[in-house]
């Protein structure tokens, strides 16, 4: 999967995983592979912010505003997290138009 969004497109989780909390963040079950994942709390807060269609920049930010962590380490992070939903079939990122 080549990932390199840009901060304008979107990405939602898909209808194919259910979660559950679990010790202090989400397990994940991808129903098509029927394999778990695992997502700690910051990870759990972005899992329910993508519930709707949010922009690369919208996530970076909210994590921001919440969590004390550096700008840089955030970015690196949460595109890690969302490649890794995206390439297991947890998430679905979707371009922005161009117009």
């Amino acid at each position: 999967m080549n990932w390199n969004p840009s901060d304008h497109d979107c990405i939602s989780a898909t209808k194919d995983a259910v979660a559950c909390e679990f010790g202090g963040g989400l397990a994940l079950l991808n129903l098509k592979s029927n394999i778990y994942y695992s997502l700690n709390g910051v990870g759990a807060f972005i899992w329910d912010l993508i519930q709707e269609p949010k922009s690369i920049a919208d996530i970076r930010n909210a994590v921001l505003a919440r969590y004390d962590v550096d700008a840089e380490r955030c970015n690196a992070d949460v595109d890690i997290l969302l490649k890794g939903l995206a390439e297991n079939g947890l998430a679905r990122l979707e371009h922005e138009a161009l117009v």
